[in-house]
Parts: C-alpha cells; sequence; structure tokens
C-alpha cells in the first residue's frame, strides 16, 4: 500500500477500563489502516470492542476507561498526527475538521434544548472563520444535501421535533459541516425500519462520492457491510481476526468467527423451514476472557492444547490478515521454502 494512500493508522491500540471487579480489556492490541476515500467495515458481535475502539480515535472513551497503549497516526496534507497522548488543542482541531463521528443514537448525542440549526452553526464556527450568518447557510445547505425537506424551516427545529431518520440525518449534517477527511459511523442505521436504512447507507454514499472522504462503518449486520464496503475488519473480544478487502471476505472468510457470521446470515433462496446455523455459545463476559485465542471456547475447529494456551498473532494468508493459529503452519512452511 503506497505510503500516501493511507490516512489513519492504528497500531497495538490498547483500551481498558479499570473497574473495581477488575480490568475490562474492551480494545486489546487492534492493528487497523484506513485509505484515503474507502469505506472500512468493523464487523463482529455487540460487546467485541468496535465502538470503544472507534471513540479511542477521537479520545472520546468516558472514565474508568482509559488509552493504555498503542498508537494512532492520522496522516494529515500538512503531515502526520499523532492522537494517542495529544494535547486538548490538537484534539479539538482534529474532531469535526479531520475526522468526525456519527453516533449510534443521535437522541443521546444532540442536545435537546439547543436547535439543529444552533448545533451545526457552533461547530462550524469553532473550526472555522466564519460569520454567524455564514454559518447559518451553511447549516441550512448541509441539511439540504443530507435530504431534510424544507431546511430553512428545519433548522430551526429541536430534535424531539424529527423523526428518528431526520435525527439521524441532521447528526450526519453536523458531522460534514467542515468536511472531514474520516467519517465514523457507529452503527448509524440501527434503530431505523429497513427503507430508511437503505435511505440513509445511500446518503452516506452518495456525500463520500461529492466531498472525497473515508468512511469508517461500525456494524453487526453483514448485510449493510456488504453494501458499501471495500475493505472489512472483523473483530472478536477487542482483536481483529480477519482484515482484507470486503468481497473477498465476503465469499471466502478464513477464520472461524467470520466463517460462523456468514453462516449465522439470512439467505435469499434458502428453504423455508430451513434452521439459521447460530454460532455456538455467547460472547464471554469481560472478567472471564478465555486463555489462548479467545474464540476457542466457540470454535469447531479448535486445537486442543494449542488453541486454549497460545495467543494467535496476525499472519498474511493469501489476500489478507487473519489471527488464527490454523494458519501458523501454513506460514511456517512458506517461510521455509523460501
Amino acid at each position: 500500500m503506497p505510503a500516501d494512500d493511507v490516512l489513519l493508522e492504528i497500531e497495538d491500540l490498547r483500551t481498558h477500563f479499570l473497574l473495581d471487579d477488575g480490568v475490562v480489556c474492551a480494545v486489546d492490541g487492534v492493528d487497523l489502516r484506513v485509505r484515503r476515500g474507502e469505506t472500512l467495515a468493523i464487523v463482529g458481535e455487540s460487546g467485541c470492542g468496535k465502538s470503544v475502539m472507534a471513540r479511542s480515535i477521537l479520545r472520546l472513551v468516558d472514565p474508568p476507561g482509559q488509552i493504555e497503549g498503542g498508537r494512532i497516526t492520522l496522516h494529515r496534507q500538512d503531515g502526520p498526527v499523532e492522537l494517542v497522548g495529544a494535547d486538548k488543542r490538537l484534539l479539538r482541531q482534529v474532531r469535526w475538521r479531520d475526522i468526525a463521528m456519527v453516533f449510534q443514537e443521535p437522541m443521546a448525542s444532540l442536545s435537546l434544548v439547543h436547535t439543529i440549526g444552533s448545533q451545526i452553526v457552533e461547530a462550524v464556527r469553532l473550526h472555522e472563520n466564519v460569520g454567524k450568518a455564514e454559518a447559518r447557510e451553511r447549516a441550512i445547505d448541509m441539511l439540504e444535501r443530507v435530504g431534510i425537506p424544507k431546511p430553512r424551516h428545519r433548522v430551526d427545529a429541536y430534535p424531539f421535533e424529527l423523526s428518528g431518520g431526520m435525527r439521524q440525518r441532521a447528526m450526519i449534517a453536523m458531522a460534514l459541516s467542515c468536511r472531514p477527511s474520516l467519517l465514523i459511523a457507529d452503527e448509524p442505521t440501527t434503530a431505523l425500519d429497513v427503507t430508511t436504512q437503505a435511505q440513509i447507507l445511500e446518503l452516506l454514499r452518495d456525500l463520500q462520492a461529492e466531498f472525497g472522504m473515508a468512511i469508517m462503518l461500525i456494524t453487526h449486520d453483514l448485510g449493510v457491510a456488504a453494501q458499501v464496503a471495500d475493505r472489512m475488519a472483523v473483530m472478536y473480544l477487542g482483536r481483529v481476526v480477519e482484515y482484507g478487502a470486503a468481497e473477498q471476505v465476503l465469499a471466502a472468510p478464513r477464520h472461524p468467527y467470520a466463517q460462523a457470521l456468514l453462516r449465522s446470515m439470512p439467505r435469499l433462496g434458502r428453504a423455508s423451514r430451513t434452521r439459521l446455523a447460530a454460532i455456538r455459545g455467547m460472547v464471554p463476559p469481560p472478567f472471564a476472557r478465555p486463555d489462548g485465542c479467545t474464540f476457542h471456547p466457540r470454535c469447531d475447529s479448535a486445537m486442543a492444547g494449542r488453541c486454549d494456551t497460545v495467543t494467535p498473532s496476525s499472519v498474511v494468508v493469501g489476500d489478507r490478515e487473519v489471527s488464527c493459529l490454523l494458519y501458523d503452519d501454513e506460514q511456517q512452511e512458506r517461510e521455509e521454502r523460501r
């Protein structure tokens, strides 16, 4: 991958929550790269650390959570910026101007006592040297771009006066008001009906093409990821277990967890009485993290004496990166043949 093609690099990111009962390793050594203009989907079950990883990028993890180690490098036009350890002044510059985030539930992210327009105006004026009238016109323009009808009227509406789909569009308008290089979308369609979901996904694609931005889409829905993603990272218990081109991961997943996720998806043409293949077991509680490969208690391919004791490292398998002991021997054989 050309160095100038990478927008965001995450290396060995570890975010832990220090609780009275012990330490929760929500993000435990994540390595990821986001290219300029691409859509990277982060998929996995609830509780696998997807949202905490995304919030760590913008340093929005609430106490008692804290970043314990790793690097997050944003490659701006004027040079790379290290976000782990950055001061508040630099973080204020990066948030919304370089990296913006659309949260899962807009009612919990938008202020209920301020109008939609005033919140967008505040974001614009914080990062750009424009007057209040010009910022208001930009807010109206962004509301129109995201498909909100009568934007000059809706700009003075409060969040509780809008439907769920309209609130999500307003949140997207606010996130894109400063034209960021990267948009992090955390489950942006979860609470919406199927028709509105499709509209929001189409809107994100159109705005991405217009602004030339990259998107990090966090979802547990592989169907959503398949529609929009260029590359895909599968997360389990705070780690990326498979990373590669989306179409290749979906067509032939290598990691047993990715394979199980794909088998659990409903498919057109499947017999009506055919049961879905559920993933055995559940994501373990935070204080009962398995030794070795964290997926081995649920894995049909687990090797006794290895998977329960050895933590797999990421290896290159063909066209992607996989963290699984099944491929360690293959990697070793290839190196020996060289």
